[in-house]
């Protein structure tokens, strides 16, 4: 699954890439091509390493090896260069004081406005469609750190469509959002994706949505890719027991394929 074939450049290319942090080698040698318009679920546990990956992918840790994004070098490029090619989600913002909804949402158009310029009639119709689908009306004039953490969540997301990228990336999307919220996010990306061409690299902790929305699974274990390719190929029981330590059930549903956590027969009441 991570080889090229003929058709169009790909999306996201990564050879024998590898990232520190803190003296510790976090990613080893990952190997990764993703095409256009696909759906790429990260998955793995606790300290894997997904979320350094979507980092380097987004120029904002150094790596060793290949990364590109389009025809970017996220690592080398202008930060603005780079930020109308790939978009971040983070999965714990910073939000600067006095900031509004609407104000955060906005600063999504700024790699597409010349320096000392000012947004156009486009820029404004571009954040105005954002926040209409995301249902982020009610709080456009509500100060940013004055929201929960869902609302937040949303916002940010609204910030990242608004920069029209090639690429999005997403750091756990839906871990402060209610179930309802979960899948009109989810459902609102993948969309976009249809709609637009996007690409889309989401790490979730949440296997079953992982399996769901992304055509492609890739897991990490320890910062290296143990598996990847699709949900039913890579989502076993043996796998999940091997990787998390977990005993699970799974179905094969329309939807895609469902992970269930099994409680130990001796353990339960």
């Amino acid at each position: 699954m991570s080889g090229e074939g003929s058709g169009p450049s790909p999306a996201v290319t990564c050879r024998h890439v590898g990232a520190t942090r803190g003296g510790v080698q976090v990613l080893h040698d990952v190997d990764l091509v993703v095409p256009p318009g696909a759906w790429v679920s990260l998955v793995g546990p606790n300290g894997s390493g997904k979320t350094t990956l979507l980092h380097v992918l987004a120029g904002l840790v150094p790596s060793s090896g290949e990364v590109r994004i389009a025809s970017v070098s996220p690592g080398r490029a202008a930060r603005r260069v780079t930020a109308r090619t790939v978009a971040l989600m983070p999965q714990r913002p910073v939000v600067p004081e006095g900031v509004t909804v609407e104000e955060l949402v906005r600063l999504g158009r700024t790699p597409h406005i010349a320096r000392f310029g000012s947004e156009t009639e486009r820029d404004l119709t571009i954040v105005n469609r954002v926040v209409e689908r995301l249902e982020l009306g009610p709080l456009t004039r509500r100060f940013a750190t004055e929201l929960s953490g869902g609302e937040l969540q949303r916002v940010v997301l609204a910030r990242a469509l608004a920069q029209e990228p090639r690429v999005l990336l997403l750091d756990e999307p839906t871990s402060a959002l209610d179930i309802g919220h979960q899948q009109q996010v989810l459902e609102l990306v993948d969309s976009m994706r249809t709609e637009s061409d996007l690409t889309v690299i989401a790490a979730m902790h949440d296997l079953t949505s992982a399996a769901q929305y992304g055509d492609r699974l890739v897991l990490l274990d320890r910062g290296r890719v143990v598996a990847d390719g699709t949900p039913a190929a890579v989502l076993t029981v043996d796998r999940i027991a091997q990787v998390y330590g977990a005993r699970v059930e799974i179905l094969d549903r329309p939807a895609g394929r469902a992970v269930l956590p099994l409680r130990d027969p001796w353990k339960a009441p």
